[in-house]
Formats: C-alpha cells, structure tokens, sequence
C-alpha cells in the first residue's frame, strides 16, 4: 500500500515552525554580542583615550601603534618585532612609541584583556602586563577560554602588583570607558587593521618587521635633519 501524502494542515504547521525557529534563530544572531564575549553597552559614555608611552616623549621619531590584545598579528609583532624595536631604536632615544588598544568586536576576551593592562597601568606596569597578555595570548584568548579573569588576575600577582588594588580597578570596569575611547581615537585616524603603525603621518598595517620600520625611521630622521638644515640656513 502506497504510502499518504501529507495534509495541507500538516504542511501548513510544518512551515509555521520552521519559520518560528528560523526567527528564534535570526534573533540569537542579532542580539549576540559579536565573537560571542562580553556584552558592551553601546550607550556607554566615551572616557579618555590614553597612549601608553614607551621611551623619551622628546625622541625624534614618534611611533603610534594601534592593537588588540587578542589579535595573534599583534601578538606576532609583540614576540618577534618588538623586542628589536625597544633595545635598538627606542633604548638609544631615536624613537618612542604610544600604544592604544584597538579591541575589535571579532575577539572575546579582547575587552577584559585591555582591562588588565589599564589597571597594570594604575601601578606603573602597563607595559609588563602588555607582555605578558601577548606572550601567552594562547593561554587566555576566545579559544582557550570563556572566563579570563582568573587568568588575568593571575598575572597580577605574577608580574608583581597590588594584586587587591589591581582586582578593585579590574572588577570596577572603570576603564572600559577609556577603551572606548582608545577604540573611537583608531576609528577617528582611519584605522581598520591591528596591528597598525602611524609614523610620519602614514598608515602601515603590512610588512611591519624590524627592517621595514628602521628604514622608516631612517627616512624621518633624514627628514629631519634637511629641515635642520634648511632652518640653519633662513637664519
């Protein structure tokens, strides 16, 4: 015996559901926070953006760098360019560089990582805790966990801090309007890539290796000095 077809009633239910769960579905997506992290209230109010400062404020060359923390680009750059960078051209004075976090909607824990680092910043260690998110980003990152406080308290009592001050500021979410801030200050220089450098006026977000930036610096530096020279002669 041949099998029946469905009712028209039956079709007409089974389309009503499907559509019912395709809604609830669409919905989750909407109002999930994107990467699935924390949820940022997007009324918050914009708090100051602060640059983190690395080297003389007087160096020739001013290095902007804008990052986020979650970023394995940036973590790359950290780890391998970095180290280059501080003991070769921001040790001898030629250049500083001012660090904003960038936390992009992708990441999951991007938001309490910068969290960590402007509260490591409260107690004059930024930049240790800086190196030290980066240089185990595969520890705390959207991957390897869904709850990173733990983690970053524990570097608090790693790199030394007032580990009841730090856990005050980072459980206050204070700053989360500063990173906000530092957040609409890359918008506002049109940047849309992390990591991105700003030297000399100019946006680079590719080839960003030691040798790229030091000829950068050294065409700067040049510049500078015909300046020099040409204001030498006005006189």
């Amino acid at each position: 015996m041949s099998k029946k077809n469905p009712s028209k009633k039956q079709f007409t239910v089974l389309l009503i559901a499907i559509a019912v769960i395709g809604a609830g579905a669409l919905g989750w997506v909407i109002t999930r926070p994107k990467g699935g992290g924390e949820v940022i209230d997007p009324n918050m109010p914009l708090g100051t953006a602060q640059g983190f400062l690395m080297g003389s404020p007087d160096a020739p060359v001013k290095i902007v760098e804008f990052a986020d923390f979650e970023c394995p680009a940036c973590s790359e750059f950290a780890t391998l360019t970095e180290p280059d960078l501080r003991e070769r051209l921001i040790k001898t004075g030629m250049v500083s560089m001012q660090f904003f976090v960038f936390p992009l909607p992708m990441h999951k824990n991007t938001w309490p990582a910068s969290n960590a680092a402007y509260c490591a910043g409260e107690q004059g260690k930024f930049w240790e805790m800086h190196d030290r998110l980066f240089y185990t980003q595969d520890l705390w990152n959207g991957l390897a966990t869904s709850s990173p406080d733990k983690k970053m308290k524990g570097y608090a009592k790693d790199i030394s801090l007032d580990v009841s001050k730090f856990e005050a500021c980072f459980d206050s979410k204070k700053h989360y309007p500063d990173i906000k801030a530092s957040g609409a200050e890359a918008e506002r220089f049109g940047v849309s890539a992390t990591p991105t450098l700003i030297i000399g006026g100019k946006r680079y977000f590719e080839n960003l290796s030691y040798d790229f930036i030091k000829k950068l610096v050294d065409d700067e530096i040049a510049k500078l000095g015909k300046a020099d020279t040409a204001g030498k002669r006005a006189k």
